[in-house]
């Protein structure tokens, strides 16, 4: 049997739309009325599709200095004077008909700063954007087909799970019991009072072709996209717990006051290829109220400020993501299938982009400064993916689309591949001034409505019996129990007797039927009598109910109570635990930079201690060589004195007594030990300018740069030889001095034979200046005559020495 080696499975290749036809990116475009009535206006509505754009007094557009009119088309436009709710049904209904019906959205406002791209997506109250009313939209449509809390369950991974129904109740029950559960809205009373009435009620629309056969639940999350960092407006992380990011050197990443928050998110991929934000909060809402009061909870946590051109200017793309889960009832109308792929995602994103500027018209400095240049680069990668892809379609080139060199882009590069439509409203301010960044966008948006779109299939048909709701409840169980009540009463009467008057002195019918009716009321009577008492025992009954229900008020106010204060020991504990969580991650912080630090002196400590054993190594290795090099030295000195001593012994060489000479200006350390002899012969070895010691001390050598050493012992010959071992001080690496020996100059006493008759140096001298031993007797030959040795020379022992004869004084 074979085990082959485990692969990774290929993934499958991303999931291609099942329509072929392509519809056109939607732009339309949406004029802002001007601040003041006196300003210099640039652009001009000239029908519901143009607008033509006038270059402002004092700017030239072409060489010749005349002005240039410039026209452009969109879809729609929409002048000053149109409301939210007709911009709405053109713009943003036909994206909420999709997502009930299963289908993707996207829709997303651009323009520069100041230009109403914040009040079109969200209004204010009274005029509500484009968002709270495809919200109110949403409900009024599904209502009455939502279905019950937590039934819907997202997986975390983009993905939606389905629970039974008492897994859901179970669900409710544990997240009512916990205190920390969120309360939901029931009333619009309790909304905040900027969003409370934000859409009138002529003014709802609602969807038609609605699958009443099938159970709905909506979620929503809301994020904002701060200098290409991804944020989770709907998390309740506290601003303060934003820590920097530092460096293996331990300082901050940049020289500011602001850092990289850690709670930022990061994108992903799921298993059909489709981008989401991980770890981001997905709030499951059950009515439009509720929805508004959600998002304007994370709106009121945007990033925003203010500048020259806008007094709350935003500074970030803002993206509130809807996500709509559907499934089919069951085969009876009663519960919801559970079969995770019966489930139907759809999601409408609407998006708020930052708009673009320019730093000198909005007087930006410092941070915003860099928020400005994050926005107009993100802003750039969105035209330059727009680009290729029109390139791409209508040059039918494969260049690839940079959609990762921006969070905004790589967020939805799916609808842009054929998962949904795509709609954008561009917003421009007529003011004269903005005239230049206008150009701009409006070249952006004629370049956009140019990219096709790939439309998205519609979602299939459960096989189910349509109806399946409703059937089940005509002719319910109510109807048929009143009658059989009626008849019942009815029949336990007694009967009237048959009878059939003919005569009004009728005295045998009248009578029987007086009797029966008698009877009747006796049972009535009765009836009546047993009525009341049942009543009685009921209202007794009921009182009794009343009092227990009294004494459980009490008992549960009591319990309350109870729970009001354990609740707030729980919130003192938790401000506690955030507390002493806030400063263990100080601590953890802080320990992560003892310990980068303790890296770095480690680091340091072995890169000396390696410094060190090599500076040992080469030190010991010095430290040999130089022994070796002190043994060579000895061994080559032994074996220079001994072939001196041979040569001196063996060669009839007469050294002669003479007088040292050393170097010029040096000074000399003349070492002469106690034991020394004083020979008493003519020449001596004297040195001028010598320091004369016994024994040689640190500072006699300190003061000078040459040493000699007399040495005194017994020649083979028995005559005492004088050694003169002469050397260089120097100076050592530690403060102190050594002394390297260079040579040895050997003095040597030997006997003359005196003759019967002294002579002088010039009676019987050869011509040719050589001598007999005789000619040596003379004392005044034998002090013109001195032998010379330098160091280095060839002069020293083991070489014949030459006489040579001094000069005499004229």
């Amino acid at each position: 049997m074979t085990f082959r080696k485990g692969k990774t499975p290929r993934r499958p290749p991303p999931k291609k739309p099942l329509s072929n036809q392509k519809d056109p990116v939607g732009v339309y475009c949406r004029v802002r009325p001007l601040d003041f009535e006196d300003e210099e206006c640039c652009i001009e509505v000239i029908s519901s599709t143009t607008i033509q754009l006038h270059a402002p007094e004092g700017f030239k557009t072409n060489r010749n200095g005349e002005y240039k009119e410039t026209q452009y088309s969109f879809k729609k436009v929409f002048g000053v004077s149109v409301s939210q709710r007709e911009l709405f049904e053109h713009v943003a209904k036909p994206l909420v008909d999709d997502l009930i019906h299963g289908k993707n959205g996207l829709l997303f406002t651009y323009g520069v700063t100041g230009s109403g791209k914040t009040f079109t997506m969200t209004g204010s109250p009274g005029q509500g954007g484009l968002l709270p009313r495809s919200l109110d939209m949403i409900f009024n449509s599904i209502g009455s087909f939502q279905a019950k809390r937590y039934v819907f369950k997202t997986d975390d991974k983009n993905g939606m799970d389905v629970q039974s129904e008492v897994d859901a109740l179970l669900e409710r029950q544990r997240r009512e019991n916990s205190l920390s559960a969120p309360k939901t809205l029931s009333s619009r009373q309790k909304l905040d009072p900027e969003i409370a009435d934000m859409i009138m009620q002529e003014e709802a629309f609602k969807a038609e072709g609605v699958d009443e056969d099938c159970s709905y639940s909506i979620f929503v999350s809301y994020i904002e996209i701060y200098n290409n960092y991804i944020y989770d407006l709907l998390e309740e992380t506290q601003e303060d717990a934003i820590k920097p990011k530092w460096n293996g050197g331990g300082t901050p990443v940049r020289q500011n006051t602001e850092f990289i928050p850690p709670q930022s998110k990061i994108l992903r991929e799921d298993q059909n290829h489709n981008m989401y934000v991980a770890g981001c909060m997905e709030v499951e809402i059950k009515s439009a109220e509720e929805a508004f009061q959600v998002f304007w909870r994370g709106q009121k946590k945007r990033k925003v400020a203010n500048t020259r051109l806008n007094r709350e200017s935003s500074r970030s793309h803002s993206v509130f993501i809807i996500k709509l889960a559907q499934a089919p009832l069951d085969a009876d109308g009663d519960n919801v299938l559970q079969d995770k792929n019966q489930v139907t995602v759809s999601q409408l994103c609407l998006v708020d982009l930052a708009g673009s500027e320019r730093t000198g018209r909005t007087g930006a400095e410092g941070t915003r400064i860099r928020e400005a240049g994050n926005i107009n680069q993100s802003l750039l990668n969105l035209r330059t993916c727009i680009e290729i892809l029109r390139e791409n379609q209508m040059c039918g080139t494969n260049k690839m689309v940079p959609y990762r060199d921006s969070k905004i882009t790589h967020l939805f590069k799916n609808y842009f591949d054929g998962e949904g439509r795509v709609r954008m409203v561009v917003c421009v301010n007529p003011n004269a001034g903005d005239y230049e960044e206008t150009l701009l966008v409006m070249r952006f948006a004629e370049m956009t409505q140019e990219v096709e779109v790939a439309r998205p299939a519609d979602r299939p048909i459960c096989g189910f019996t349509p109806g399946r709701r409703y059937r089940n409840q005509r002719g319910g169980p109510i109807d048929r129990d009143v009658p059989s009540v009626i008849n019942h009463l009815v029949h336990s009467l007694p009967p009237l007797p048959s009878c059939e008057l003919t005569d009004p002195h009728d005295d045998i019918t009248l009578p029987r039927l007086i009797e029966a009716l008698q009877n009747r009321h006796r049972v009535r009577q009765m009836m009546i009598e047993d009525y009341n008492k049942a009543a009685n025992m009921m209202k007794s009954m009921l009182q009794e109910l009343d009092n227990n229900l009294i004494s459980r008020d009490n008992f549960i106010q009591e319990q309350n109570g109870k729970l009001t204060e354990k609740y707030k020991i729980i919130q003192n504990n938790k401000a506690e635990i955030e507390r002493l969580e806030k400063k263990n991650k100080m601590q953890e912080h802080k320990i992560d930079i003892l310990q980068k630090t303790a890296k770095i002196y480690e680091d340091d400590k072995r890169s000396l201690q390696q410094e060190l054993e090599t500076r040992d190594q080469r030190l010991q290795r010095e430290l040999s060589e130089k022994r070796r090099m002190e043994q060579r030295m000895h061994g080559v000195v032994s074996d220079t004195q001994l072939k001196w001593e041979k040569e001196c012994t063996t060669t009839p060489v007469r050294p002669l007594h003479r007088r040292s000479r050393s170097a010029g200006g040096e000074k000399w350390v003349d070492h002469k030990p106690t034991s020394s002899m004083d020979l008493g012969t003519v020449l001596q070895p004297v040195i001028p300018n010598a320091i004369q010691v016994s024994a040689p001390s640190e500072k006699a050598l300190s003061k000078c740069d040459k040493y000699v050493l007399t040495h005194q012992e017994i020649a083979s010959d028995g005559e005492i030889q004088t050694k003169l071992i002469k050397g260089d001080v120097i100076k050592t690496r530690g403060g102190g001095q050594a002394v390297q020996f260079t040579d040895i100059e050997t003095l040597k006493q030997e006997l003359a034979t005196v003759p019967s008759r002294k002579r002088k140096s010039s009676e019987g001298a050869p011509a040719n200046g050589d001598q007999k031993d005789g000619a040596w007797t003379d004392v005044e030959t034998r002090c013109a005559v001195a032998v010379e040795m330098k160091a280095g020379s060839n002069m020293g022992p083991g070489y014949e020495h030459h006489g040579i004869t001094k000069r005499r004084k004229p």
